[in-house]
């Protein structure tokens, strides 16, 4: 535990108030459920949307994948996702990498890898294979950050985002 006993200027007074460490707790919990990566923010919102746009990721002018059957991912604060099914992923460019992350909306994700050519890149794209509950319409879909590729709805070139995972 830690705490600060005196008030900062400009800062809400926690003084008399106590923090955790999270990595030196054995568990976390909220209610009865156990927490894995860190407790969901109260304040954000995640909806997966069912979709038939026409989704196309390229990079380097290599069309890494392409769906008629993303699911949208739409996060307070984040640009909205396109997962696409791994079958719509071309399989001869994925390599699996050691990179694993979580979320407390999501779950586990594991990360690919793309080798084009004489060319890897690292971690490029992420996938839930088996999500929360709450998230199981991503399961097995894969999502690339669309400030490291060229992503294409409906044919129309999007601008891309900046976020820490782009």
């Amino acid at each position: 535990m830690w705490n600060y006993n005196d008030p900062f200027e400009d800062c809400i007074d926690v003084s008399g108030l106590v923090a955790f460490y999270w990595n030196k707790a054995d568990a976390w919990f909220e209610e009865d459920e156990e927490v894995f990566f860190n407790p969901k923010d109260p304040y954000r919102r995640v909806d997966y949307l069912q979709s038939s746009r026409n989704v196309r990721v390229e990079l380097n002018g290599e069309t890494l994948a392409e769906t008629t059957q993303p699911v949208l991912v739409i996060e307070t604060g984040l640009p909205c996702r396109y997962y696409i099914p791994k079958q719509d992923v071309r399989q001869e460019f994925l390599q699996p990498s050691e990179k694993v992350m979580g979320s407390q909306y999501k779950g586990e994700a594991s990360y690919y890898s793309f080798s084009i050519g004489e060319e890897v890149v690292g971690d490029l794209a992420w996938y839930y294979r088996f999500p929360y509950p709450e998230a199981a319409k991503i399961a097995n879909h894969v999502c690339f950050p669309q400030g490291k590729v060229d992503l294409y709805i409906d044919g129309e070139l999007q601008e891309k985002p900046h976020s820490r995972w782009d």
